[in-house]
């Protein structure tokens, strides 16, 4: 783990791209903190507010339709640098929103541009591998769950001086526009058109298979990231400035997994990596629904993270090379599914926590991860032997 870390480090345009992937949770980890204000003040039931975070993944298919166009036009490079800028200013307005109608707004704009920002970064760190030679996707990925814990921690300490969650997004974009500007000419150094044309195809059975995994692993992570405050703030009845230690856990756990997610997939392979992390989620997910305790909470969510951990950095590097399928559509058909899972999962474990409870509602995950490992059992694009890049 620690050759690989340090290989990452000194590869500038590697780190640079990793860095996009944490300013990705970094960014959302604050709008979690600030979920159940924002409830509050809308006067939002959970029903509604299911409602309401499904506008983004309505944003997710709109990106989806125009990302073939944008990724035969513009570099991948010129799209990172101004479209993670933009999502910053999105995520102020979305968190200081001063009626409904500006915070649905900004919902739909946040899910268009995330889901092109996805598929721009994970495409370039395929391309950077193959120059490089070198496997960068965990590392990346292990970047997105450390900004996310790190946001956690953020929020919990600003929380406790005091600091409202308008501040909070306000202080910790700028320091996100502030880095990109001095990153500015190592991103835009990516000049490649990552979408090679070529005429659609409808998604093969293994690649719905690939989608279907990827969007239950996003809509855990997704779950956890909207509703894990609610449930210690209204299940657990905790204070404030710990309701963000169910996310806290489950990030914590995703980067220590992700690290180590390059060498675990040399010794295991994709095939096993996958059905054993599902398995382990879905034990996550049911420890939190019947848990009385944070301790026992907590303690389900880290599961669920190092569940979910290494699945997604596998399922984007088999999507990049499917026989006949360009790199960028493939990107974009898993992501579809992710994006989907991870914006509109939130949205029915509101419906279901409205009917019944939220401890039943997250039930729901614990049957679709382990649906996710049948799937992922008699998968053809996940192959049962290891791979053989050291």
């Amino acid at each position: 783990m620690i050759k690989n870390i340090y290989s990452f480090i000194k590869n500038k345009r590697a780190l640079s791209t990793g860095f996009l992937f944490a300013v990705s949770s970094l960014i959302f980890g604050i709008w979690v903190a600030s979920i159940p204000a924002v409830k509050y003040r809308f006067h939002f039931t959970d029903a509604t507010l299911g409602l309401s975070l499904l506008l983004a993944p309505l944003g997710a298919i709109s990106g989806m339709l125009i990302s073939r166009f944008i990724f035969s036009k513009v570099a991948v490079g010129w799209w990172m640098f101004h479209g993670y800028i933009l999502v910053c200013i999105i995520m102020i307005l979305q968190v200081n929103a001063v009626n409904k109608q500006m915070l649905w707004v900004c919902l739909y704009f946040y899910g268009l541009v995330s889901f092109l920002n996805g598929v721009s970064a994970n495409a370039t760190v395929n391309l950077l591998e193959e120059k490089f030679s070198q496997y960068i996707m965990s590392t990346c990925h292990a970047m997105y769950s450390l900004g996310g814990a790190v946001s956690a921690g953020v929020a919990a300490f600003l929380f406790s001086v005091n600091i409202s969650s308008g501040w909070q997004i306000e202080i910790v974009a700028l320091f996100i526009i502030i880095i990109m500007l001095l990153c500015r000419k190592l991103l835009l150094a990516n000049t490649e058109i990552i979408h090679t044309k070529s005429d659609f195809k409808f998604p093969s059975k293994s690649i719905l298979g690939l989608s279907f995994i990827c969007m239950v692993s996003f809509m855990a992570e997704g779950s956890v990231a909207d509703w894990s405050a609610i449930f210690f703030r209204e299940e657990l009845h905790t204070k404030r400035n710990l309701a963000s230690l169910g996310y806290l856990g489950f990030s914590a756990a995703m980067t220590i997994g992700r690290l180590n997610g390059d060498s675990i997939r040399s010794k295991f392979g994709r095939k096993k990596i996958v059905i054993f992390g599902s398995i382990l989620s879905a034990v996550g997910f049911l420890l939190v629904s019947l848990s009385g305790s944070v301790p026992e909470a907590v303690a389900g969510f880290v599961l669920v993270g190092l569940g979910c951990s290494c699945i997604v950095p596998v399922l984007f590097s088999a999507s990049a090379k499917i026989p006949g399928v360009s790199t960028v559509d493939g990107f974009a058909m898993i992501t579809t599914g992710g994006l989907i899972g991870f914006l509109a999962g939130p949205s029915v474990i509101g419906f279901l926590s409205s009917r019944f409870d939220l401890p039943r509602a997250m039930l729901l995950l614990t049957v679709l991860a382990i649906a996710s490992a049948y799937v992922a059992w008699s998968n053809k694009y996940l192959p049962r032997r290891r791979s053989a890049r050291k």
